[in-house]
């Protein structure tokens, strides 16, 4: 498969996916022949017995002429067992097919979540921030299983189910041309059904499609604030709304399988009126001696044969159109430009100096409206800043910058005086340790979470992180101490406890450059001390920027930036700032 960084599309992905599963395809498609040709032989069995001998027809092989002599009951005997060996190899080339088949759907599927995922992980917080988690998750699960039903049953079964009918046709042609103009007759009509059917069951299901989309981001909003649903009491009216959205899916659901059943009846019907053709004219040839009663048998198993392979291109056409829309939903997401990174690391021998530069830095988030205006500081390396303002400001925007969540409108961002576009994503991710105001953590183990920024990380190293955000006391009283495992999102500790793990998880990577994004605005006054005085007491070497809330706490801060609707309005240490008698002399107040 494409790496991480590569752009790919369904195409490219389906040329890799069938040449490195080429072996397996072309055994599948050996099995498939071998079915059709079992499924060609089956009659003709009975029309040897029908023919030569019960009406003693005079036989077209030596072999049978030889069955003959040894009497009418041993030549039955013989022929018949032909129909259980022919049931038999039918049912070893079956088996093989469904096998393989089974697996490359099993693989494709793999394949194509692995590749989702990897791209999914590669696009930029913007794309996440406007696209909804439910409508994606319904993607990579069901999109990619609808897909593989389509590609085993619209491609790998529908070729030999197309060389079936096409020999079985051209084997009739052979036995009694004038009988065979009578069943090709219904085949144009069966055309015109499938083609008409087939786009408007490409609407239909495109439609369906979205609505399970929609469905299951609604499903994914609701669960995960399902503690705010029930602090409201709004189960009812959440209920309400689920239902609604799933009333809307049902309806387009049922549409698209009323179509497709339509299409199936179109199917039987055409197959009842070429039987009663095949039948009523192939039974008066018969009694006008110009066919064989065989011949018919052949005609009567064959047209059944036919019209099933038909009956599942019937099904596969739906089956496509699904796997049309599927595909065109996933290539909506592998068709989005992943972000743009420098493949090679520029300049780092050991550590970063931590220097940062805001030079005439502007930034919007695509509508037109400039979160960030002309803003221009410079951070000295080991400082310990603060970033302060109203919501809204553009304090959190500065720290996706440096983080390279998103990329700067206009003006240039360095760090330790190179352009930070020039950076490699491992360098800077690397160098940067950062403490969301939202304490994310897995449902995993206290160590699991805390060694996340590096998985390398020895036990030693996991404690001291943990005592310098003030965390080891209480991860040591746990039941299973670091082992413990916590709920999802942390949920089974406090919010100060999940905060101080997040602060231990940045540490352990002895970062650069920290960020904290109001790492104290959720949670008790306690913990809020705790990792004030952990910030407090970080080495000189390393730049700490903290989105500030409590402003009681700046004093300590080399440095302040006072930012108000995207201007850096004012920048400097507390005393100096309050001197002015500005802003923040007035945030104070």
């Amino acid at each position: 498969m494409t790496t991480p960084t590569q752009q790919a599309d369904m195409r490219t992905l389906l040329r890799q996916f069938i040449t490195s599963e080429r072996r397996r395809i072309a055994l599948a498609l050996v099995c498939m022949l071998g079915l059709a040709a079992t499924e060609l032989l089956a009659p003709w069995p009975l029309k040897i017995i029908f023919d030569q001998v019960l009406l003693e027809r005079p036989a077209p092989g030596r072999w049978l002429n030889s069955l003959m002599q040894g009497g009418k009951p041993f030549a039955v005997v013989i022929v018949s067992l032909g129909i259980l060996g022919i049931a038999l190899l039918g049912s070893a080339f079956a088996y093989g097919q469904q096998w393989l088949t089974s697996y490359l759907g099993q693989r494709l599927v793999y394949s194509l979540r692995c590749e989702l995922f990897a791209h999914l992980q590669q696009l930029s917080l913007s794309f996440h921030n406007r696209t909804h988690t439910g409508e994606l998750l319904a993607k990579v699960t069901g999109e990619t299983e609808a897909f593989k039903d389509a590609f085993v049953e619209a491609v790998l079964l529908a070729l030999p189910q197309l060389l079936t009918i096409t020999s079985m046709f051209a084997i009739l042609l052979w036995l009694d041309w004038r009988l065979s103009l009578i069943v090709l007759a219904t085949f144009p009509l069966l055309y015109l059904a499938l083609s008409r059917s087939y786009e408007q069951l490409k609407i239909t299901t495109r439609q369906q499609r979205q609505r399970e989309g929609k469905l299951a981001a609604r499903l994914s909003e609701v669960l995960s604030s399902v503690r705010l649903v029930k602090a409201y009491g709004r189960e009812r009216y959440e209920q309400e709304r689920f239902e609604q959205e799933s009333q809307q899916t049902l309806a387009a659901g049922l549409q698209t399988e009323r179509k497709a059943a339509a299409v199936t009846r179109v199917v039987e019907l055409l197959k009842a009126a070429g039987l009663w053709a095949t039948v009523l004219f192939g039974a008066l040839a018969v009694i006008n001696g110009r066919m064989t009663p065989g011949t018919l048998l052949i005609f009567v198993a064959y047209l059944n044969e036919m019209y099933k392979p038909l009956r599942n291109l019937a099904k596969t056409s739906g089956r496509l159109s699904r796997a049309v829309v599927s595909a065109q939903r996933l290539g909506e997401i592998l068709n989005t430009e992943v972000e743009r990174w420098n493949d090679s690391t520029t300049g780092v021998k050991n550590r970063l100096r931590g220097e940062i530069v805001f030079d005439r830095v502007s930034f919007d988030y695509g509508d037109g409206e400039s979160v960030l205006q002309e803003v221009s500081f410079t951070l000295a390396p080991g400082q310990r800043v603060a970033l302060v303002g109203a919501s809204g400001a553009g304090k959190s925007t500065i720290a996706n910058l440096i983080l390279r969540f998103y990329h700067a409108t206009h003006g240039t961002i360095r760090l330790d005086g190179v352009n930070i576009e020039q950076y490699s994503r491992d360098t800077l991710r690397d160098e940067i340790g950062v403490v969301l105001q939202d304490a994310l953590l897995f449902g995993a183990s206290i160590r699991e979470n805390l060694s996340y920024g590096k998985p390398t990380a020895t036990q030693a190293e996991i404690e001291t992180a943990a005592r310098q955000a003030y965390a080891h006391e209480f991860i040591s009283a746990l039941p299973d101490g670091y082992d413990t495992i916590i709920g999802e999102r942390g949920s089974t500790l406090s919010g100060g406890q999940r905060q101080r793990l997040c602060l231990a998880r940045a540490l352990i990577k002895n970062p650069s450059v920290l960020i904290l994004d109001e790492p104290t605005s959720a949670i008790d006054s306690e913990s809020a001390e705790l990792i004030h005085t952990a910030i407090n007491q970080l080495r000189a070497d390393k730049t700490t920027i903290v989105i500030a809330h409590h402003l009681t706490t700046l004093k300590e801060f080399d440095h302040i930036l006072v930012l108000k609707r995207g201007h850096l309005v004012e920048q400097g240490k507390h005393e100096e700032l309050l001197r002015l008698g500005g802003a923040y002399f007035r945030m104070n107040q």
